[in-house]
């Protein structure tokens, strides 16, 4: 087995080689600063001469080129929403299925949109192939996994918390991390789901589930989904603590009521 890559400290340390083979779609990013460093016109211009899909490659830029807003994560959402349209057109699902194996991590990225954005697909099938990418090894696939979806959970809310409460008993911590960072009130990068902000008591099962989970990927996300919840209803996240306190007083919970209550405590 061979060692992790560290990866850069900024852009400019990254070694050419190493570069070149993010852009060819050969090896996945080692931490954020390649994540940001990837040319990801080039990486898509790589993966479709691969696979002799060059004729998406100018329908696809122009998606990109029409960005108001030019981001990693808005460029990565262009592109996942182009090639979907072009695959669905085409009726294109093998090239599909190659995106979501892939070995690049932004390119699995891509992949997540092919189905967070595919609305020939229903909401619970949607969260069961999402799902794949939740378990991913990648930071970055996880996180752009329930962005693409986070549109559906906020306008089918009841429907979507009742599936994502399943996946609190998930073995996998990175799925149940899914079921509270998907529903986060506020989020990162992300419209705000505004029932949860006026109600947050809404997802409350979720989290119960969640309160004393051992893993501290789960347990950071619960703390930032109540401490986005007391920007709005300060009230509700100190009774929730204060319970919780008393109901599950381990390290767990601790740790959880700490971080959920730091907004409020400045």
């Amino acid at each position: 087995m061979t060692e992790k890559r560290k990866g850069a400290r900024s852009i400019k340390e990254i070694p050419p080689d190493i570069l070149e083979q993010l852009n060819r779609g050969d090896i996945e990013t080692a931490n954020l600063t390649e994540w940001l460093a990837v040319d990801q016109r080039l990486l898509l211009e790589n993966l479709l001469q691969q696979n002799n899909r060059t004729e998406y490659l100018k329908p696809v830029l122009e998606n990109v080129d029409q960005l108001k807003k030019q981001t990693v994560n808005t460029i990565n959402e262009a592109i996942g929403v182009g090639l979907l349209t072009l695959a669905t057109k085409n009726k294109d699902d093998e090239f599909l299925q190659k995106l979501s194996v892939h070995p690049a991590d932004l390119v699995r990225c891509w992949a997540a949109y092919t189905i967070g954005r595919n609305d020939v697909l229903q909401l619970n099938e949607k969260l069961n192939r999402i799902q794949t990418f939740a378990c991913d090894t990648h930071f970055g696939v996880r996180e752009i996994c329930w962005m693409t979806v986070r549109p559906d959970i906020s306008k089918n809310l009841d429907e979507s918390l009742s599936i994502l409460l399943e996946w609190t008993q998930h073995d996998n911590e990175n799925v149940r991390r899914f079921a509270s960072e998907s529903t986060r009130p506020r989020g990162v990068w992300c419209e705000h789901i505004n029932a949860l902000k006026q109600n947050p008591g809404l997802g409350l099962e979720i989290l119960e589930s969640l309160r004393s989970d051992s893993s501290r990927y789960v347990q950071d996300s619960v703390g930032n989904w109540l401490n986005d919840a007391s920007k709005s209803q300060p009230e509700f996240v100190v009774e929730i603590c204060d319970e919780w306190l008393r109901e599950s007083p381990t390290k767990e919970t601790q740790y959880i009521v700490k971080k959920a209550l730091r907004t409020i405590k400045k």
